[in-house]
């Protein structure tokens, strides 16, 4: 018999209860982002945005090294965001979304970075 705190835990279960869902050949974390991918489709077909991306890395804090040694090493890797999606508008304009489940506190902290250093707000959905 499981523990009362591991009763809905099943191995290989995601951290936040969402369900992995292949569209198009491409496999989303979950149902919701398969949604936006769907939406935005759609909208591309429409043309009523231009283009959109999957998975886009922002960097946030880039790495920084020290000389240890007489070499160049890396002591604190960079610090990244990655938006689900970032949609190119037909004006020119840029969104980026996230097709967001729960707000952990260090998604809050990117998303606050993500404003202050590239200027972009997270269209969270």
């Amino acid at each position: 018999m499981k523990p009362a705190f591991l009763k809905n835990f099943t191995p290989g279960a995601s951290k936040y209860q969402n369900k992995k869902v292949e569209v198009d050949g491409i496999l989303f974390d979950s149902k919701k982002e398969a949604k936006v991918y769907g939406d935005l489709l759609l909208l591309k077909n429409q043309r009523e945005i231009k283009d959109f991306q999957r998975q886009v890395v922002f960097e946030l804090i880039p790495s920084q090294y020290d000389t240890i040694n007489g070499k160049n090493k890396c002591v604190e890797k960079a610090v990244t965001y990655r938006a689900d999606f970032v949609v190119e508008h037909t004006d020119g304009e840029m969104t980026v979304i996230d097709a967001k489940g729960m707000r952990t506190p260090l998604y809050i902290i990117k998303r606050k970075l993500m404003r202050h250093i590239h200027k972009l707000n997270i269209k969270e959905v």
